[in-house]
């Protein structure tokens, strides 16, 4: 099977958005930098780009080659052949590409978000399809307009896309609640992971741009404890559902957390916890290379963990080197060939479908 990096970026260049014409038009994101040799208050030089769309500002990161270890044309697609010879060097077969504009909150506007999704899944269509595979990407859904999303959801899959992105927590709602239910109905039927990915959906209450330096991942394990309370994956058989940007080691508060639900409130929660949990309801993990995996193993995690590098950013999240560090844990003896084969290859290739 692949090698697969499954939790990888494209930062989306201004070409991402060349298909927002007609009406559309009025919704295509314009870059905004400041005057030289000034930056907004509280950012560095590497945050002091924008992105404005729909009348608010959104930060637009400028990365460089040596904190990211990568390059211009292969962070923003601009060249794919030199994303997959940087991918040959680190020995990685498959990237999985999801989005950065998306991981904050972008509108209120249905409009807008119906325009930005199609224009970034088509973008991201066009460029994958010349890597031969190598290059997938995961779909993204203007979730205002539910409509709009089934149409475009069926659009991806018949383009190359191998899941559905999703912040834990979108517009206020969390993964549980029945209005996302037709786009995990949809995705079901088309055999499409629900990708549970760090960002942050909710619209901000007041002139906040960004999101801070809190932990990022916190939504991440909210999708999770909702799921399970409310038996999700129990309503749609064989929706798999994973977890990504946010590491593994919450799984032990989260899980101890539930298992207090149920026990003092037995008699109206009737979800099932166990050695089975990650099994029954097809959860997969991505898990840090910063985390201790032979603790994570001990919940029954093997057969679904995985792991990412975040490719092109520089933050927390971010390593390079990430897959590299499952083969020095065989090296270590903290886990055995058999274990750093599923963790790269087997596990992601069934969460993604390959």
């Amino acid at each position: 099977m692949p090698v697969v990096d499954v939790d990888t970026h494209v930062d989306e260049p201004d070409e991402a958005w060349a298909t927002m014409d007609g009406p559309a038009a009025r919704f295509r994101p314009i870059t905004v930098t400041p005057p030289e040799g000034t930056a907004a208050p509280g950012f560095g030089a590497a945050a002091s780009r924008w992105w404005l769309v729909d009348g608010r500002l959104r930060q637009r990161m400028i990365r460089d080659d040596e904190s990211t270890g990568t390059t211009l044309e292969s962070r923003e697609l601009l060249d794919v052949s030199v994303r997959l010879e940087h991918m040959d060097r680190s020995g990685v077969d498959i990237h999985v590409i999801y989005p950065t504009f998306f991981l904050q909150y972008i509108t209120g506007n249905p409009e807008a978000e119906v325009a930005l999704a199609k224009s970034y899944c088509q973008y991201l269509a066009r460029k994958c399809s010349e890597s031969k595979g190598r290059l997938r990407w995961v779909a993204v859904l203007p979730f205002l307009d539910m409509d709009a999303s089934v149409k475009l959801l069926r659009w991806a899959k018949d383009h190359g896309a191998c899941g559905v992105f999703k912040k834990g927590i979108e517009h206020r709602k969390r993964a549980s609640d029945p209005y996302f239910f037709p786009i995990y109905e949809e995705a079901n039927a088309l055999g499409l992971p629900i990708c549970v990915h760090t960002g942050f959906g909710n619209p901000p209450d007041g002139p906040v741009i960004g999101h801070g330096d809190g932990i990022t991942g916190v939504p991440v394990m909210d999708a999770f404890h909702a799921l399970v309370l409310y038996n999700i994956p129990q309503k749609f058989p064989g929706l798999r559902f994973g977890f990504l940007e946010a590491g593994s080691t919450w799984l032990p508060y989260v899980i101890d957390r539930l298992t207090a639900e149920k026990q003092r409130r037995h008699w109206v929660r009737r979800f099932e916890l166990g050695s089975e949990l990650f099994r029954s309801n097809r959860f997969f993990i991505a898990i840090d290379p910063i985390e201790d995996i032979s603790h994570v193993l001990t919940l029954g995690t093997e057969d679904h963990l995985m792991i990412g590098s975040d490719y092109t950013h520089f933050d927390t999240s971010a390593q390079p080197d990430a897959l590299r560090q499952v083969h020095q844990w065989v090296e270590q003896g903290r886990i055995s060939e058999t274990i750093a084969r599923k963790i790269l290859e087997d596990n992601p290739s069934a969460f993604y479908g390959f």
